[in-house]
């Protein structure tokens, strides 16, 4: 007997339910509606005949670079790409879905580089010690909302959602494209090793802690181990790697100045996801575990909040990326005030204002992700995280930061790019990941944090999602 559809009914049932609990984002009565329409259609094989064609009228464009916005413009999906953009009209063919614009802002959905699926919604505790299936309901749920908050595509760096991705891109139930590391790689006390005192001594070939059984995290303490964990997340379908260098806030076992990985242990995950043609981001705040990690060719920096200006002046000569988070202050409200994870927070947050001063001085390769931890409420002001990068930032510069300069990064997975394509840009040929505004970003950049209010549509891949667009 398949249990495949009884899944997958349970999947959109919770995920509906999500959408409308309080204090989410849910769309209004005709947004649900458009919604429920989406989910109703058969995901289909994936040689399926494509979205319908769908035409933008009297638009404003935010290409995801520059800023401005366009003269009023008419911009033809057809599938799931971008097939005409133009001052002049379209006629449009028979079938198609208009959209009138009546002059908002039409820019590419947003991209958050640091997301995890699995841990975004559910307490610390519930992600250590409940059932596999409850927490990817859970994810299931929240897969939804990311969507119908405009973040038409995440990279999640750390947590198994392989499973989550395949059900999304099967059509089984509505969320944003997952570009999925599998289980962040760890060493014994690292970050990432959650395990209590009762659980020590670690056995090599002994059982799985419960981490690593759900594909949490992964410990490895040689190279040959590293190698081996590499590959398990290759073979899964990660579209790139990520190890913890350096100490963390959430772990009980990670002091924040630790370097954890050897240089042989590190240059062995590289080599391995090299081989794969992909590529290794590292968690890495200090600029101890910066330098090491860049040493043996790592090509993105997950954080960097305490790095000086010597590394990051290295960073740029090596042309590293930094994947930066504007943390907000809510975000160590997961652990209990004072505790060790606590106060590793403050210590992390007092150095982000002057990491992101030097990233711009300096003209680093700077992309945006939030790192929501286990904190629904924390999840729903995804898009009020991306606002507040404009203590560093113009408007124009936050929006291209989460659009193009997001999807340039992602763009290194190479051959593993699960979705091979422009995005985070409207421009013809791309892919139709778009979001109709209501209002100038660039002009208020808070729209961002009212999805519900201000974004009239979302599309995904060319599939409306939503529309609540006022008819005329």
């Amino acid at each position: 007997m398949s249990y495949r559809p009884i899944l997958a009914a349970v999947l959109v049932s919770m995920a509906l339910l999500g959408c409308n609990q309080k204090q989410q984002e849910a769309t209004s009565t005709a947004g649900v509606a458009e919604l429920q329409a989406a989910q109703a259609q058969p995901a289909g094989p994936p040689n399926a005949a494509p979205p319908p064609t769908t035409l933008f009228k009297n638009v404003r464009i935010f290409s995801g670079t520059g800023d401005s916005l366009s003269a009023a413009s008419n911009v033809l999906v057809k599938g799931n790409r971008i097939a005409r953009i133009s001052t002049s009209d379209i006629a449009p063919e028979a079938g198609t879905t208009v959209i009138d614009g009546g002059g908002r802002t039409l820019m590419p959905g947003l991209i958050d580089m640091h997301w995890h699926s699995m841990f975004a919604v559910a307490p610390l505790a519930e992600v250590e010690t409940a059932d596999n299936g409850y927490i990817n309901i859970l994810a299931a749920a929240e897969s939804t909302r990311t969507l119908m908050r405009g973040f038409t595509t995440v990279r999640d760096v750390g947590g198994s959602s392989f499973a989550l991705k395949r059900a999304v891109d099967e059509g089984q139930l509505p969320g944003p494209r997952i570009y999925p590391s599998g289980a962040m790689i760890s060493v014994t006390s690292g970050h990432g090793d959650f395990r209590s005192g009762n659980q020590f001594p670690r056995v090599i070939g002994g059982p799985l802690s419960h981490q690593e059984a759900s594909g949490e995290a992964m410990i490895a303490d040689s190279p040959d181990e590293v190698r081996m964990r590499v590959r398990e997340q290759l073979a899964q379908g990660a579209s790139q790697i990520k190890l913890t260098a350096g100490g963390g806030v959430s772990s009980p076992n990670s002091p924040l100045d630790a370097i954890t990985f050897t240089p042989d242990e590190l240059r062995a995950a590289v080599e391995a996801a090299k081989n794969w043609g992909t590529y290794v981001t590292v968690h890495a705040y200090t600029a101890e575990a910066m330098r090491q990690a860049i040493d043996v060719g790592v090509t993105c920096i997950e954080h960097g909040s305490l790095m000086d200006e010597p590394t990051a002046q290295l960073v740029k000569n090596k042309g590293i990326w930094l994947s930066m988070q504007p943390f907000p202050d809510e975000l160590a409200d997961a652990f209990p005030k004072g505790s060790n994870e606590w106060n590793k927070a403050q210590e992390v947050f007092a150095g982000n204002d002057n990491a992101y001063k030097l990233a711009k001085k300096l003209g680093i390769k700077v992309a945006f992700g939030t790192d929501v931890l286990f904190s629904r409420a924390l999840a729903t002001k995804q898009g009020a995280i991306l606002a507040s990068l404009t203590r560093w930032y113009t408007p124009a510069e936050t929006l291209t930061m989460a659009t193009s300069t997001n999807a340039d990064l992602l763009q290194l997975s190479g051959k593993r790019n699960p979705y091979p394509g422009v995005l985070g840009r409207v421009q013809e040929g791309a892919l139709a990941d778009l979001l109709l505004v209501d209002g100038n970003p660039i002009e208020n950049i808070n729209l961002v944090a009212d999805p519900q209010n201000k974004f009239l549509v979302i599309m995904k891949n060319g599939q409306v999602f939503k529309n609540t667009v006022p008819k005329r």
